[in-house]
């Protein structure tokens, strides 16, 4: 039981830490910024590094995410028992690390690529490394042991198949601990994670068709199958996935076919050649998710939705900065990648 005075602490923190954060207002900091050791001047201050543009990149970016890590294990340390919703949150980083682990000794890399520090919330050890027989064996990651086998066979399952299942398995455990919680302190977190669901798999299903050519039943087996918890007896099943599932008869390049897709305000404009861009869908589905976490974060200050919704703000804003580091480095003014990312 979270007592008042830790979601007290937790909310009082974290209001301070999002005042400094490069979202709402502050977003504006952003775009005058042309060069990227300006980017790092500006979220480092005086520890901002003095590095050639080329080699600055990558550093930046692993210090943005850092940054982020460090400040979210901030707050969920604050609770003496944090919740498991907090916890798995918090191992979204681990998951990362994971799947970059396994991409690199499927390249045949032998050095492990550089991971995110989360403290007491790590679930893996990597000191192996890349014998993932002793990284996996005991814990909830057992499961990919055979398939990162395989993947030294010919005919084995690509790291696309194995990341996706690394996805299916984070998204069903988050999902399951949000209802550890009580009722009052779930319910904006809980409408965050069902839209963030739905619109994840509407995203995966516009890219799988799009960029590869997939088919309809092809695309399906990159859902995640998450059943929507009856409101009344003998309501009609659903899943978060019923969204994209519908978007699968859906002509690529007909907007009358969209015209009644839940999700159609997310879709480029339509026009002459128009065909529905995932790129665009997912900058927009981004913005909104942002605006619901943004107001859902001050609405009961003393709910444990609070810490949820802090971490998802810190996670867009992670993926915001490490976008404009990304277009600054390839010439694009931080405006411009703003704008394209729907977010000027």
């Amino acid at each position: 039981m979270v007592g008042s005075g830790e979601r007290a602490y937790v909310y009082a923190k974290a209001c301070g830490i999002t005042g400094k954060s490069f979202i709402g207002k502050n977003r504006s900091r952003l775009a005058a910024l042309s060069r990227l050791s300006e980017l790092d001047r500006l979220i480092f201050g005086t520890d901002a590094r003095d590095l050639p543009e080329r080699e600055l990149l990558p550093d930046l970016e692993g210090r943005i995410i850092n940054r982020t890590a460090k400040q979210i294990v901030t707050i969920v340390n604050s609770f003496r028992e944090p919740p498991e919703l907090l916890v798995r949150m918090v191992r979204e980083f681990e998951y990362t690390d994971l799947k970059r682990a396994i991409t690199a000794v499927a390249g045949g890399e032998r050095t492990l690529p550089e991971r995110t520090g989360i403290g007491r919330f790590a679930a893996l050890d990597f000191s192996d490394y890349p014998r993932f027989d002793k990284i996996l064996t005991g814990t909830e990651f057992e499961f990919l042991l055979e398939d990162i086998e395989d993947l030294r066979g010919p005919s084995g399952p690509s790291t696309a198949l194995i990341q996706n299942k690394l996805d299916r398995h984070y998204y069903t455990c988050l999902w399951n601990s949000l209802f550890k919680l009580a009722p009052s302190d779930r319910s904006s977190i809980e409408r965050i994670l069902a839209e963030e669901l739905s619109l994840r798999n509407a995203a995966w299903a516009l890219r799988m068709r799009s960029y590869y050519g997939m088919s309809a039943e092809q695309t399906r087996e990159y859902l995640v199958f998450i059943p929507v918890r009856k409101s009344r007896p003998g309501a009609v099943d659903a899943t978060l996935a019923d969204d994209a599932l519908a978007s699968l008869t859906m002509s690529l390049d007909s907007p009358a076919d969209w015209a009644r897709w839940r999700w159609v305000k997310f879709l480029n404009r339509t026009g002459e050649h128009w065909t529905a861009d995932p790129r665009h869908f997912q900058n927009a589905a981004a913005q909104y998710l942002y605006r619901l976490a943004r107001h859902s974060f001050r609405q009961r200050p003393f709910s444990l939705d609070t810490a949820a919704c802090f971490i998802k703000l810190k996670l867009f804003e992670e993926d915001l900065l490490t976008s404009v580091a990304e277009g600054l480095s390839l010439g694009l003014g931080a405006l411009e990648t703003l704008s394209m990312l729907g977010a000027s």
